[in-house]
């Protein structure tokens, strides 16, 4: 009689559990259909399909870091793959005996639940512990928890430890039930625990198999109750939204949200700044500017913080936690919605917290503005999200806002936006000074319409596209010019497009000014296609980067590959021979916009590589988990006034390698890390330097 009252007693919190559940799942699907039209989110399904299958089943966003990611996998698959033994512990309140049909005895299928409970008690146990040491309270900001719902986790993880327990218990109880005398297909590993209950009688067995079946199907409903708390559980649907997260993402090929920006859209519809539509929007400064993909990626939030770890801006004492912009957008959007919902003469009955989240503005209530623009577009946010958060569109939308609209943004970008309008470079310089560089080298450079060319004659393989600062500023003209002699020692035909190359626009749209950098873009775009440019060689990744991933969305397509492209297959070619030894220790500087944006990490370590007598090392960050040097994402045209420099610190991490020698590969890195060597705060080594690679194998090339 008590067996059947339990098991009415779990049918019946069973169904107001999941009648909880799917309601709190309408609300949601609700607030996501306030956001805007994407309909840029549905391509290639099929690729689409293959995405979510490889980053769930296969963790790979969570494998970046190894432990965790295995932990977490166990954990993953065993909130799906134990299924089975709810269903079996609901049979159990009744008979001990009881087991799913066909499969229930079958060894293969208990062993399979004794791996999977083993591994998901484990693997809960290993992230406890993994929280447990990171505590904020513990460890501060340095900790990649802090801001972090803690208590939620707390739950979370205590009832998984919960449900795993009862899952090896069942089984051992099972075993001591029926009378297991030894190891067996059925009671591989958890014979042990069997054995434990082997000489108790049989009634108080049957009594205990009921009893932890039922704390297992309780414990199982409080976490279906407890995530139904919607928003106040909102971090646990992570579980649930992650898929749809990582299906939707940017790009349906499964590569992060990184390298191009995306456009403008209004409902869908990108704006023409020509001719604005009267309901156009420029970026995002409110819930309803969002997107219902928006609206999504920032209630997929997990907290684990790995966005906030890798941030350079946070490690250095900065406002900005990536993590922090996720799930403050997320708590306005979720605290502002029942607003959005209600109809407008309901609005005024609405609670006070709900009236008092509708009057926020995004940034400066919601965001702060100083986090705002700490960031430098690096992406290492985006790299480490385990669930496809695409943090720097978000960030970018905002700034457009504050650009294009509210006209609120940090003063020193005036002067860059007005030199960028009127002398097409951020430097101000005049356009007649570009080819200044060409009359310091003793070789000849060819300029476009120099002979009257009309379009690039067919002998010419690469356009050198300079940029601004290859042409203005001293360092990087040092790279242009080795680079030059480069090209002409390896019998490369090149021609540069002198005054009529102006910037690309890449500052003034990672800054927020969108119509800026579409009216550089399309200036160039003109020019390139009327001279039929087809392949482009570039020294600056941000050059790279928009010429080559941003302007096809203007309608202008090229191959367009970096400087370290090109030099690493003429060495490999032996068209370039690097003989005299550069005898130095170097270490190599990911740039952001060549590594993480746009993958390019082998050519210049292999430049460098085949350098005689240097001896490269690898600095702890570097690749995809590389620190900015703290100039993108326009932060090179503003003052850093809060907490420690982003390039001090890069250069601490250098010269803790020992190396004298810091390479780079952008010529914003090349400044930023030579004026962080400079500073008395890093005290670097006397000789230490830093040079662009191109620089040093010219140096081995010409034996000076």
């Amino acid at each position: 009689m008590l067996h059947n009252l339990l098991f009415l007693i779990a049918l019946v919190a069973l169904v107001f559990c999941v009648n909880r559940f799917i309601r709190t799942v309408r609300r949601i699907i609700a607030v996501v259909q306030l956001g805007q039209t994407d309909p840029t989110r549905f391509d290639d399904r099929d690729a689409r399909w293959k995405t979510l299958a490889i980053e769930a089943l296969g963790h790979t966003r969570m494998r970046q870091w190894n432990t965790i990611g295995i932990a977490h996998w166990f954990v993953f698959f065993g909130f799906f793959a134990l299924f089975g033994t709810l269903v079996t512990a609901f049979g159990q309140l009744r008979d001990p005996e009881w087991a799913l049909p066909i499969i229930g005895h079958w060894g293969i299928y208990d062993i399979f639940n004794e791996i999977v409970g083993m591994g998901t008690f484990g693997g809960i146990l290993v992230l406890i512990v993994i929280r447990q040491k990171n505590k904020p309270e513990k460890l501060g900001r340095e900790s990649r928890f802090f801001g972090s719902t803690m208590w939620q986790a707390y739950r979370i993880e205590t009832i998984i430890a919960v449900i795993g327990a009862c899952v090896l218990l069942l089984r051992g109880l099972e075993g001591a039930y029926v009378g297991v005398y030894g190891y067996s297909l059925n009671h591989l590993f958890t014979y042990p625990i069997a054995k434990l209950f082997m000489a108790v009688d049989l009634t108080v067995l049957e009594w205990a198999i009921a009893l932890v079946a039922a704390l297992k199907i309780g414990t199982s409903l409080y976490w279906f109750y407890l995530v139904s708390e919607w928003p106040t559980m909102g971090v646990a649907w992570h579980r649930f939204l992650a898929f749809f997260n990582i299906w939707f993402k940017r790009n349906a090929d499964g590569t992060p949200a990184l390298g191009p920006l995306q456009p403008m859209r209004t409902n869908g519809v990108l704006v023409d700044f020509e001719d604005p539509a009267d309901d156009a929007t420029f970026g995002v400064g409110s819930v309803e500017e969002m997107t219902w993909k928006d609206i999504l990626d920032v209630t997929s939030c997990t907290e684990c913080g790995r966005c906030q770890s890798q941030c350079p801006a946070w490690n250095t004492g900065k406002p900005l936690s990536p993590k922090l912009v996720v799930t403050s957008l997320r708590n306005h959007a979720w605290g502002k919605a029942p607003y959005l919902m209600a109809a407008e003469g309901d609005r005024a009955g609405l609670s006070a917290d709900v009236l008092a989240e509708s009057k926020k503005s995004l940034v400066g209530d919601v965001i702060e503005a100083d986090a705002l623009w700490s960031c430098t577009t690096c992406g290492a946010c985006v790299q480490q999200c385990p669930v496809d958060i695409e943090h720097i569109d978000h960030i970018v939308d905002m700034r457009r806002q504050q650009v294009m609209v509210d006209t609120a943004f940090p003063a020193e970008l005036n002067g860059m936006f007005k030199n960028i309008e009127t002398k097409g470079n951020p430097w101000g310089m005049n356009a007649s000074s570009r080819n200044a560089w060409i009359s310091e080298v003793d070789f000849p450079v060819r300029v476009f319409g120099a002979e009257g060319e009309e379009t690039i004659p067919d002998d010419v393989e690469w356009l050198f596209w300079v940029g601004c600062a290859g042409a203005f500023e001293d360092k990087a003209k040092k790279t242009t010019k080795a680079v030059a002699e480069l090209l002409h020692l390896a019998g490369v035909n090149f021609m540069v497009l002198g005054d009529a190359e102006t910037c690309t626009g890449d500052t003034a749209r990672r800054s927020g000014n969108e119509f800026l950098y579409v009216m550089q873009a399309q200036a160039n775009i003109e020019v390139l296609n009327e001279i039929g440019a087809k392949k482009i060689i570039t020294t600056c990744p941000h050059c790279m980067n928009t010429i080559g991933r941003e302007y096809p969305q203007l309608g202008g397509n090229y191959e367009v590959v970096h400087h370290s492209q090109v030099l690493n297959a003429l060495v490999a070619a032996g068209a370039i021979k690097p003989l005299a030894p550069i005898d130095t220790t170097v270490t190599y500087h990911d740039p952001c916009y060549l590594g993480r944006h746009n993958r390019v990490f082998v050519p210049p370590r292999e430049v460098l590589a085949a350098l005689p007598g240097a001896k490269v090392i690898e600095m702890e960050r570097s690749q995809t988990t590389s620190f900015c040097c703290g100039a993108g994402g326009a932060r090179m045209w503003m003052e850093e006034n809060i907490g420690s420099r982003i390039n001090e610190e890069r250069a601490k991490q250098a010269l803790a390698t020992g190396a004298a020698t810091v390479a780079v590969a952008c010529p914003f890195c090349n400044i930023m890390l030579s004026d962080a060597m400079s500073s008395k705060d890093v005290n670097a080594p006397e000789g230490t330097q830093v040079a662009e690679f191109s620089t040093l194998l010219l140096q081995s090339v010409k034996g000076s």
